[in-house]
This record gives C-alpha cells, sequence and structure tokens, in this order.
C-alpha cells in the first residue's frame, strides 16, 4: 500500500509578493483543479511554503479558507489532502452539476462570442491529441479550460463562484478517470456542446453537457463502490504505525490511490514517467 506523499516538488514558480495570500489560495486552486493535488496525496503548510518561495501564514490562510470550502480536509497532523468522497456525496454533486452547470450552458449559447467559439475548438483538438498521446495532464487541463470558458460565457458570475466550488470538490476525482475509457471518451460531448453553442441551441448544450456529467460520474460510481468495500475489509492496525492517527476511510482512499496509480502505469506508461 502505497503511503500518501507530500508535494514537495510542485510543478510551479514562485509568485510576487503582492496580495500573497490571495494568490497563493488561487495557485492552490489551480492545482486542485488541474490534478496536481490527487486523492491520496497530501500537502503540508511548508511543503507548499517552500514551492512558492513564500512564509508559512499566507499558505496557512489559503489552506483555511480552502478547508472551510471542502476543497481540502486536514488529513493526519499538519497534513492536508483531497476530502474522501462516498458514493452518497457523488450523488447528491452530480445532481446539483447537472442543474448548474447546465443552466451555465444554456445561458451560453445566447452570449458566447465567435472569439470564444474558436478557442473551445482548439480546446478539444488538444484533448484529442491528448488522447492519441496519453497525455494526462495536457487533457485534464484543456478539460477544465473548455468548461470554464463556457461558464465563463453565461455572463453570471455568482453563477461560475458556485461552479468553481462544486468542481473543487469533485474534479480531483474525475481527474482520476483517465484510466478508463470512459473519461476519453468525454471529447464526444465536448463536440455535441460546441455544435449545440455555434447553433446557439441552448437546449442542445444543456442536454450534451448533462450527458457528459453522467457519464463521468457512472464511471466514478464504480470506483467508489470498490473503495467502501476496501474500507469494510481494511483493518487499521495492518498499515503501520501512522495510521493509528487515520480513520479506515483515509486508509481506504490511499489503498485506492494505490490501484489508480497501478492502473494508471499500466495502461498509460507514458503519462507518469
Amino acid at each position: 500500500m502505497a503511503l500518501a506523499r507530500a508535494h514537495k516538488n510542485l510543478p510551479i514558480l514562485p509568485i510576487s509578493r503582492e496580495t500573497v495570500q490571495d494568490h497563493v489560495y488561487r495557485r492552490i486552486k489551480e492545482l486542485i483543479l488541474n490534478g496536481e493535488i490527487e486523492p491520496g496525496r497530501t500537502v503540508t503548510i511548508q511543503s507548499i511554503a517552500d514551492a512558492f518561495e513564500v512564509s508559512a501564514m499566507p499558505v496557512r490562510e489559503a489552506l483555511h479558507r480552502l478547508v472551510a470550502e471542502k476543497a481540502l480536509t486536514v488529513v493526519a497532523g499538519r497534513s492536508l489532502g483531497i476530502p474522501s468522497l462516498t458514493v452518497e456525496r457523488l450523488e447528491d454533486l452530480r445532481r446539483v452539476r447537472c442543474e448548474v452547470e447546465a443552466i451555465a450552458a444554456e445561458w451560453a449559447a445566447q452570449a458566447i462570442s465567435a472569439e470564444e467559439l474558436d478557442h473551445l475548438g482548439r480546446l478539444i483538438e488538444q484533448m484529442s491529441e491528448a488522447e492519441v498521446a496519453r497525455d494526462r495532464r495536457k487533457y485534464v487541463r484543456a478539460n477544465h479550460a473548455f468548461h470554464f470558458t463556457i461558464y465563463r460565457a453565461s455572463g453570471s458570475d455568482a453563477l461560475l463562484s458556485i461552479i468553481e466550488s462544486l468542481w473543487l470538490q469533485i474534479g480531483p476525482y474525475i481527474n482520476l478517470l483517465n484510466a478508463t475509457t470512459n473519461w476519453w471518451a468525454s471529447n464526444v460531448k465536448h463536440m455535441e456542446m460546441r455544435d449545440a453553442l455555434i447553433h446557439k441551441n441552448g437546449a442542445a448544450a444543456r442536454q450534451a453537457l448533462q450527458a457528459d456529467i453522467e457519464s463521468a460520474a457512472s464511471a466514478l460510481r464504480v470506483f467508489l463502490i470498490e473503495q467502501e468495500e476496501i474500507t469494510k475489509i481494511l483493518p487499521s492496525a495492518a498499515a503501520g504505525p501512522e495510521c493509528g492517527r487515520l480513520s479506515n476511510r483515509a486508509l481506504a482512499d490511499r489503498a485506492l490511490f494505490s490501484v489508480f496509480d497501478q492502473i494508471r502505469h499500466m495502461h498509460h506508461p507514458k503519462i507518469w514517467d
């Protein structure tokens, strides 16, 4: 069983000293949304402070905000990680996303610009290239950019804020689905979304987006059911001395992450070299 590992070499650059707290908060959110902080891995205040080359104070404030938003949770001691996701919580998030994000797509159909449509086309190409190359990070980033180009085109800052909060809670798990063929097939729905937006067909855009969400949730549900089984049979004492401070759910997250790691290396070794 692979233990969670702190990100000591995060793929990021130092940030400016102006509005440090907001910058740190935004950059950590980007790491979560882009799949750099995954379920089963942990970060510490010091590891992020070292990576950003800032003091611990702004990092601590940013992490507290993200914990309050349910994007992160305390795993053990000073380590933080992605909160566990249950099948019940997945279903709740799926229902909300299918309504909230679909509204944004429907509104965007009447307001999206030609430049934004061109940008969506380029992002679809990037995802197709990433699929062929088995480039997980490229796909995750392009997928995030695709969806949020549509959501921003809705013209509602309030709606965008709600959607970002939902993605912080579900995104890290959706990003793990690259190990399945269902994950790559979602680009077909992206093409359908863009086509609906080109024709200003809000209903079709809504339907394609909902189908994309449903497909990802269905694939993720299978993994979570497996996680529930691991939780039932995993004894705390079997995982080592550190596990006395962790719940069976946290241990199951680590065990499942190990399974994800093995699947990814087996099917997409180039991604993780």
